[in-house]
């Protein structure tokens, strides 16, 4: 099964609210979603890199840190929505590289980041998925927080949002295990 296959999947039989298929829609046929890298050089920085690292966060948010009383539709938006902020956001682009053996310099591909719309990290993911769908307080300061305090100075507020809303925390944990720990060797613009 396809990356693509299996996010489909999983979405569609957790998620059932107004604007689903319209979000999905716009996934498939007007994003890279499905196509794009997560990251430049760091976690899953390949070929459907993004719907690679979405389903890791959500296997590690499930496996580890689902309890009884946790909403099941909440954790597929989470986890796998928590970073639609990166469709539109990378670009495959060139760089001379001195190629060690041969002492010449090559042209190899990477991808170079180009936001054409610089609206922040969680809150661009908020917003975007909120344009179909609404989202619940905690799902949406969940994905706004994800990053925690890798997303700029907040002062207090991760840490208000943290304590009152324990889904942000789980969603944040498991993009950490999937990014640094399960994703380590993901990292090329050719894989």
């Amino acid at each position: 099964m396809s990356y693509k296959d299996e996010f489909l999947e999983i979405f569609r039989e957790k998620v059932d609210r107004p604007g689903v298929n319209d979000l999905l829609d716009w996934l498939e046929n007007k994003t890279d979603f499905f196509t794009a890298p997560a990251s430049t050089k760091y976690h899953c920085a390949c070929h459907e890199g993004l719907v690679m690292h979405s389903i890791s966060v959500y296997k590690v948010m499930v496996e580890k840190h689902f309890e009884e009383g946790d909403n099941p539709e909440s954790f597929a938006i989470c986890a796998l929505l928590h970073d639609l902020c990166k469709t539109g956001f990378y670009k495959t682009s060139t760089r001379n590289v001195k190629n060690e053996e041969t002492g010449k310099w090559e042209k190899v591909p990477y991808y170079a980041i180009e936001d054409k719309f610089p609206f922040g990290h969680g809150e661009k993911s908020v917003f975007l998925i909120e344009r179909f769908m609404r989202l619940k307080p905690d799902e949406a300061i969940a994905i706004r927080w994800h990053m925690g305090e890798f997303d700029g100075p907040n002062g207090f507020s991760v840490s208000q949002a943290y304590e009152k809303y324990p889904l942000a925390v789980k969603l944040h944990l498991a993009d950490l295990e999937s990014t640094y720990l399960r994703e380590r060797n993901t990292s090329t613009v050719n894989n």
